[in-house]
């Protein structure tokens, strides 16, 4: 199954508690910080919702 690698890009100073909520639960804690996850609906989700502050790649 495919996977995705993703890295926060930006600090969540400033933005809604569910998107700071929604990193912690990707795992991501400062910028820089890179986590790879299986490619779920669920994580797919959550990504979308702090698109704006992570990059995501697609790894095999």
């Amino acid at each position: 199954m495919a996977q995705l690698k993703v890295q926060q890009k930006k600090s969540s100073i400033g933005c809604k508690q569910n998107q700071r909520e929604t990193l912690r639960s990707l795992g991501l804690k400062r910028i820089g910080d890179v986590v790879v996850k299986e490619d779920r609906p669920e994580i797919r989700g959550m990504v979308q919702t702090v698109r704006h502050l992570v990059t995501v790649e697609e790894v095999e």
